[in-house]
This record gives structure tokens, sequence and C-alpha cells, in this order.
């Protein structure tokens, strides 16, 4: 018997997978066990006309495919390669065990990149049970720039037998990446950011205080809602937020380019924070997750709004009161319970009656005290609980100037960015739990 190393993604987090094989006396036959799903039982025709194509010959025996663990369901196509390479060096002496393999199959033998290959790498590396790694060419790009791993390459099945076969396998190993953009570095640790302000505070007409608050709150990560009446600048402020948030260490620009993959989306590895806006008729297993990942898990180390705050569902509201509080989410499905991390900063927007005229100088509330308060009591005071600044922002007027643009906001971010890195905070002022805010937050 011989076998290979690979994974299977179980939530978000990689399961390492050990792909045996054995080639028995009986009727020739080729199949797979181990709890594999569809993506990898189809894989067997592929493997075929891969290994054909490259003039190889089966063998006229029983092969037979083992994932294991076997209670584990298995999926993703990126098995093949390690189950064609068992089955091509069945007769040669080789240890196989010093390196993971991953790589989808094409019908010539080309390797192909999939979307769940770096998320299974990055996955693995922080594990600590990886440090060398056979992956398709088409993997570079995003591979490489996980650090703290060796990474050897190669473009068809035919290469990945040689390398296998070869002495010299420094000739396959591709250089990781260093990662270019502007950084501080802080206590010998690099945090990257970017002066890209796609939308600018420059065009937000007074709010002076709205501002200096939305300032505060992406400097500690202190959770933030925003009341007024429609058109003060309450959507305005919260989307320019995104861009003068604190630079990130490289794990959470991984991290997010891992939550990219997962969405099927090409992650681009820029050091800026998400920003996710779900509508307020999203239900609840949209925002909080269920059998696919939820908006509270993919705006970890980014930005969260939820516009017209009181329009969302009840059950919705009370659900985000663990992931505020917590900073992970448990969602609990037919044979396994999945935890999700949701360190994210929450911002909201509300009018303050359901008119929303209440704090109006120019138009009349049509609201009655019944209505008003019935409007305000959708949002629990524990949900409030959970919220460390809470603004009531008044109406625009023509004489109000535009006084603060986002880059100078930024700069000051920056700044108070470093002092809590330098006083030894491991996270943002909003996010220290009990025994960090005792040890640090000294008062005077």
């Amino acid at each position: 018997m011989k076998s290979l190393k690979s994974a299977s993604l179980d939530g978000i987090d990689a399961v390492s997978i050990d792909v045996e094989s054995t080639f028995t006396k009986g009727l020739p036959s080729f199949s797979i066990v181990g709890m594999a799903n569809t993506a990898i039982q189809e894989s067997k025709e592929r493997i075929k006309s891969s290994l054909l194509t490259n003039e190889f010959k089966f063998p006229p025996k029983r092969i037979t495919i083992n994932l294991s663990p076997s209670e584990l369901a298995k999926k993703g196509s990126h098995i093949d390669l390690p189950i064609a390479l068992l089955i091509a060096l069945q007769e040669t002496k080789l240890n196989l065990q010093d390196f993971y393999v991953f790589g989808e199959l094409g019908l010539d033998g080309k390797l192909k990149d999939t979307k769940s290959i770096f998320v299974l790498i990055l996955s693995l590396v922080r594990q600590g049970k990886i440090k060398n790694v056979l992956i398709p060419k088409e993997s570079i790009e995003k591979v490489s720039m996980i650090p703290n791993i060796n990474i050897y390459s190669v473009e068809t099945l035919a290469d990945a037998i040689l390398f296998f076969q070869s002495q010299d396998k420094e000739l396959y190993k591709i250089s990781n990446k260093t990662y270019e953009y502007k950084s501080i570095t802080i206590n010998n640790q690099n945090y990257f950011y970017q002066k890209n302000y796609k939308v600018d505070f420059q065009d937000v007409k007074g709010q002076k205080i709205a501002k200096r608050a939305a300032q505060l709150s992406a400097a500690g990560g202190h959770n933030i809602i925003f009341e007024g009446s429609p058109g003060c600048g309450k959507s305005m402020i919260a989307k320019r937020l995104q861009y003068i948030t604190p630079p990130m260490e490289l794990e959470e620009i991984l991290d997010i380019a891992k939550m990219e993959s997962l969405q099927l989306k090409q992650p681009t590895f820029i050091p800026q924070r998400t920003f996710i806006s779900p509508h307020h008729s999203s239900t609840k297993a949209s925002i909080v997750g269920g059998t696919q990942i939820g908006e509270v898990a993919l705006s970890n180390h980014g930005v969260l709004f939820f516009d017209e705050l009181p329009h969302y569902d009840k059950n919705v509201l009370e659900a985000m009161r663990e992931p505020l509080e917590d900073y992970e989410i448990s969602i609990s499905r037919v044979n396994s319970k999945v935890k999700y991390p949701t360190k994210f900063l929450f911002v909201a927007a509300q009018n303050p009656c359901p008119c929303g005229n209440l704090l109006s100088q120019t138009k009349l509330c049509r609201c009655n005290d019944v209505e008003i308060q019935r409007y305000k009591n959708k949002i629990s005071d524990p949900f409030l609980d959970r919220i460390d600044l809470y603004v009531v922002m008044n109406e625009v007027t023509k004489e109000d100037k535009s006084d603060v643009t986002s880059e100078q906001l930024h700069l000051q971010v920056l700044e108070v960015f470093k002092r809590q890195k330098l006083r030894g905070q491991k996270e943002l002022n909003g996010k220290l739990n009990d025994e960090d805010i005792k040890n640090i937050v000294l008062l005077q």
C-alpha cells in the first residue's frame, strides 16, 4: 500500500486526508471509498483519461483508493492529482509522505487550480501540519502569498510524476512572495495599509461630531450607530469608514483572501478591510450562517453595515448578540458544529421614527408616540449594550461646509494605532477582553 497526503474542507478549516491505494488480484476495476462526494467520484474518468493520454497503461488489477479518515465527508476535485500519482507510481519505491499534493486534472493531463487549494494550504500551515506542498502552476499566484511553507509547482501530470522520481526537487521550487504594500513596523511586526479613498469624507458637509465619532470608531474598533433624518449623511459616513480603518497584519489579509476564495471570488490580497452591507430583508440564515457561510463570518476583520437597522427582523438582531459579544459564532449542522470568527466593526444607521422626520427642523413628523415607541422597541437593550458609540445627527444646512478629508482622518487613525500597539495590545481598544482592559487601560 502507498499513500499521499491531501486535505478536505470541514467548514472553513482544512482536515488532513491520507489518500491510500492498493492493487489486488481480481477483475480489473477502479473504486474510491471513504465518503467521497460526486466531484471526487467523477475524478475516476478524469484520471483515466489523463493517464491514458500520457501513454500510461492501467494495471490489470483491482484498484482501490481509500480517503482516510473514512467518517469525514470529503469534497473537492483537488484530490485528482494525488490519486493519479498513486496509480502512476504504484511500482516505484518512493517516500511520498513528505508532501501534501493538490490539483485538478484535465482530460489531457494538464493540472488546474481550484478555489479551495489556497484555503486548504493556508489552514494547514496555521495548524502546523504542512511544510512541503506540490501544486499546479495556476495556483502559484495565490499560494505563494502564504509564508513559512516550501512550495513546489508542476504544470502537468507527467511533470508531477517526474517530480517524485527526481533527486533534485529544488528545480521545481517556487519562492514565496514578498508583500509590497505600504507598511509600518511596530515591535518587529509589519502592518500594511494603502491610501486609496474611493469615497472621501470631504464629500460630507457638516456633521463634525458624527465624523469625529466615525474616526474614533475606526481607530478603536468600536461598534457605532448613527441616528438621524433621511439625507443627513448617515450612510455616506458609514461607507467611508472602511477607508480610514487601521492597518492590517498579513494574517488578516490572508484571512480576507480565504473568505473571498470560499465565496468563489478571486482573492485580491489588498490591505483593505471588507465592507459588507446586507439588505434589511435578508434572512437569519444568510446573515448568521447555515448551510452556507453567513455575512457575519464574511465580515471578519472588516466592516458590517446595517442600514435601516429597525427594519431588520427581530430574530436577526437578537442572533447578532453572540458574534458581537464573543467575536465568534457557532453553527450547528446535521453531523457537526462549525465555528466562525466574527471580529468585525459593526456600523448601523437608523431613522429616529418610522417617517424619519422626528428630528427634522423643516418637516413635520407624522408618527404618534405609540408608533415611535414600537419602532424603538425593535432594538433590544441587550443588543444596544454591545454598541459603544451612539450618534444623533442633525439635518444638513446650506451653510455647512466640508472640513476634513479621509486622508487626514486616516493619518490620525494610524497614529492612534501605533500607540495601541506600542503599549502591548494585540487587539484594538474596542475588542479588548476584561483582563486586557484591567492590565492595559489604566485610568489616571
